[in-house]
């Protein structure tokens, strides 16, 4: 319960920045900046209208790391153009893409695993290496959405690093980082299928959300 608590505040505190960065940006007359701050602080509000739409119960620590990804990359990066002033911004942020995705791959194939209306019985080496491909999946489709937005609508989502203006670099980079990242959580989830233990924070995560709802595992607990 603290920790729920603690995860809580974190996340109505960055909302609050969101909300005083609108503020500042109509004060200031910068349109677009408040468009995409607004835009950023509605995607914060999806967990919270995830669980209580579909009625799924979402960790709060996954619901806390996913709001600050959405606050470092979009706000951060894109608002406050971190992007541009660290070079190393963008290849943190795909790293922790790589977790975040694994962890939802990992969640969708094992929900489907064990509801037995599905009737799927998969070996715990394919629910891992489906997470795994879900991720690295979704990472090259997000590089080809920069491509195309760059391409099309002379954007500059693919941005020059370490020396290559091309944004190759960046690209190839964030490819390689979506794979490391998506890489750990599916050795660490096929522990868990494995092993059934629960030490590091995702096998936590997942207990979290077996038990949160179990009528989605023909549990009653």
């Amino acid at each position: 319960m603290q920790k729920r608590l603690i995860h809580r505040r974190l996340t109505i505190f960055l909302q609050i920045i969101l909300v005083a960065e609108v503020v500042a940006a109509i004060w200031q007359q910068q349109w677009m900046a408040m468009v995409l701050t607004i835009g950023i602080l509605l995607i914060t509000l999806a967990p919270l209208l995830i669980s209580r739409f579909f009625r799924v119960f979402i960790p709060p620590e996954f619901v806390l790391l996913a709001i600050i990804f959405v606050f470092a990359s979009l706000f951060l990066g894109e608002v406050r153009d971190y992007y541009t002033r660290y070079w190393w911004w963008d290849i943190a942020l795909h790293t922790c893409s790589g977790f975040l995705l694994g962890i939802v791959g990992f969640l969708l194939v094992h929900v489907m695993n064990e509801v037995e209306d599905i009737n799927l019985h998969m070996r715990p080496g394919f629910v891992a290496f489906f997470a795994f491909l879900f991720a690295v999946a979704i990472g090259a489709l997000w590089e080809i959405f920069e491509f195309a937005m760059d391409t099309l609508f002379g954007m500059n989502m693919q941005k020059p690093m370490l020396g290559d203006p091309s944004g190759l670099t960046d690209t190839m980079w964030d490819l390689i980082v979506d794979t490391l990242g998506a890489l750990v959580i599916s050795i660490l989830g096929y522990r868990y299928v494995r092993t059934g233990k629960n030490e590091s924070f995702l096998e936590r995560w997942i207990q979290d959300f077996v038990k949160g709802n179990p009528n989605m595992f023909n549990r009653d607990e």
